[in-house]
């Protein structure tokens, strides 16, 4: 009788830590799941502040508000931080806006250009035109295809804790 009593509290007690660590486990999946949640809110309102920006960007293009070359720059370097689904390989969907980006990307800015010699920074002002003259037009229907692009994308997304 003794041995029967003990193995029923012992059964007992196996069966009540077992209940527990499913419990448990059954816990860890739900905060697994609300952290991939939140991780996924937190990529979408990153991209749509990101979308929201380029949609600016796009719309000074389009208008010639701002030389496309700093646009092809400005666009291809911040549309590079977009992340998940909406990421954009802009090589080969925007390949004039690339050309020109890479054509300018390695061009001195800022205190650099000025460091520069006359006839060199000329250089540079030559080839920057010569690539945007030959560009514009691709460029500035390719800026409105992306900015209807990230129209659609671009809704803010309020985070709030569950």
């Amino acid at each position: 009788m003794n041995v029967t009593l003990l193995a029923i509290a012992g059964g007992i007690i196996v069966l009540g830590l077992a209940s527990y660590a499913g419990y448990l486990l059954l816990q860890l999946k739900k905060q697994k799941e609300l952290q991939l949640r939140h991780q996924q809110l937190a990529i979408e309102k990153r991209n749509a502040n990101i979308f929201e920006n380029v949609n600016t960007l796009c719309l000074a293009g389009i208008q010639g508000q701002c030389d496309l070359s700093e646009i092809s720059i400005r666009v291809y370097c911040i549309m590079d931080y977009v992340q998940g689904d909406d990421r954009v390989d802009f090589d080969k969907e925007f390949p004039a806006t690339a050309e020109l980006y890479h054509v300018v990307k390695d061009m001195a800015r800022g205190e650099d250009r000025q460091a520069l010699s006359k006839k060199e920074r000329m250089q540079e002002n030559l080839t920057r035109h010569k690539a945007e003259s030959r560009l514009q037009d691709a460029i500035v229907e390719e800026l409105k295809v992306l900015q209807e692009k990230v129209q659609p994308l671009n809704n803010q997304i309020n985070i709030q804790m569950l």
